[in-house]
């Protein structure tokens, strides 16, 4: 399918300080769309930013049927040499990339085949994402920990009021300009009550309940001066899950343990690049089931080093605490590896070292038409 683009008569982005950019209240001047009806998907375009008309029977909004991804596109930071009157020059070719789109593409599909929604071709997310970045390049922060962050979703259309799967859905991308997630420690509140998700529910689906059923705890963890949900299974609440916004890895007398993916954990994109680099550099990575018993432990016998979360949004995040019930799990105050493997994350997405595992997609510059 071709990809038409239609560009707006009057940019916004020359009012945008990239130095101060508010965390998801700026999206740029154009959004990615697509239309599923009559069984197949139709009309990729890339428009202006607008508003979409809704009916108010969408199912979207009475039975949840709505996905989503997170993703980001960095500038690069590659020299390349030029020669004039005889001397050697260095300019910095800036050249948009994307970071490992396949991965969600896919993992977009894996969400629409839990919550009966149809697939997005696949090569078509990936060229969406290129058209509209390229178009979009502008808006990409040029500060070092900043980004284009990237939106996909999918949702239903169909007006229809019944207990069945829809029949219409848009898939969408839009784009936001946005700065460092979290610009220090964090710290977590291990949820003894509330759950994100149990065994054959839809906890590895990027699915929008989700994070709705999260808003509450969240916002009791933040009251008690928290920043974020460490959450526990379903059944014990116990064995430790994940945490709000990311994926979460502890190391443990040398060891780098994060949860197993027993279906109840989403399959992190950024978690699954940090395991790799961790084995690149030597590290043992284990995946098993862990409990905040065991974390406990480790903090008290001095064998908990450091933590930390992982996510497209957050980057990695340095865990400094855990409150769990009346108790307060140290962490660390240093973070070694965790911001080791930080930079080196970061160099990767920028071209700024080398790219040994092919993560990185370069955006076209020629214009889809």
């Amino acid at each position: 399918m071709n990809i038409t683009i239609t560009k707006t008569s009057a940019s916004r982005i020359d009012s945008i300080d990239f130095d101060n950019i508010p965390l998801g209240r700026t999206f740029t001047d154009h959004m990615f769309i697509c239309d599923y009806a009559d069984g197949k998907w139709q009309n990729p375009r890339v428009t202006p930013l607008e508003l979409i008309p809704t009916h108010p029977a969408a199912m979207a909004l009475h039975y949840g049927q709505a996905i989503f991804e997170g993703m980001k596109s960095t500038l690069s930071r590659n020299r390349t040499s030029e020669t004039h009157d005889q001397r050697k020059s260095e300019t910095v070719k800036r050249e948009p990339l994307l970071f490992r789109p396949a991965e969600n593409a896919s993992r977009l599909n894996a969400s629409a085949r839990r919550m009966g929604m149809p697939e997005f071709p696949e090569e078509l997310f990936v060229e969406g994402l290129k058209a509209l970045v390229n178009v979009e390049q502008g808006w990409i922060p040029p500060a070092d920990g900043s980004a284009l962050y990237l939106r996909p979703f999918m949702y239903a259309d169909e007006p229809f009021i019944g207990m069945r799967a829809a029949t219409s859905f848009k898939f969408i991308i839009i784009a936001s300009p946005a700065g460092p997630f979290f610009s220090k420690p964090v710290k977590l509140w291990a949820e003894k009550k509330y759950i994100r998700a149990a065994s054959g529910g839809t906890g590895e689906a990027k699915a929008a309940g989700n994070y709705a059923a999260a808003i509450r705890p969240t916002e009791i963890a933040k009251a008690k001066g928290f920043d974020q949900v460490l959450w526990l299974d379903a059944h014990e609440h116990t064995y430790i899950q994940e945490v709000g916004t990311m994926n979460i890895f502890f190391k443990i007398n040398g060891e780098f343990i994060t949860p197993n993916l027993d279906g109840s954990v989403l399959h992190g994109i950024t978690r699954k690049s940090v395991m790799d680099l961790l084995k690149h550099k030597g590290y043992t990575v284990t995946e098993r089931p862990i409990t905040i018993h065991e974390i406990a432990e480790a903090s008290q016998n001095g064998s908990l080093e450091e933590a930390f979360g992982t996510g497209t949004a957050v980057g990695i995040a340095y865990i400094q605490e855990i409150g769990w019930g009346d108790d307060t799990i140290k962490v660390s105050d240093t973070y070694p590896v965790g911001k080791a493997i930080n930079d080196t994350l970061n160099a990767i997405k920028t071209g700024k070292e080398e790219d040994v595992f092919g993560w990185m997609m370069p955006v076209t510059s020629k214009e889809l038409v």
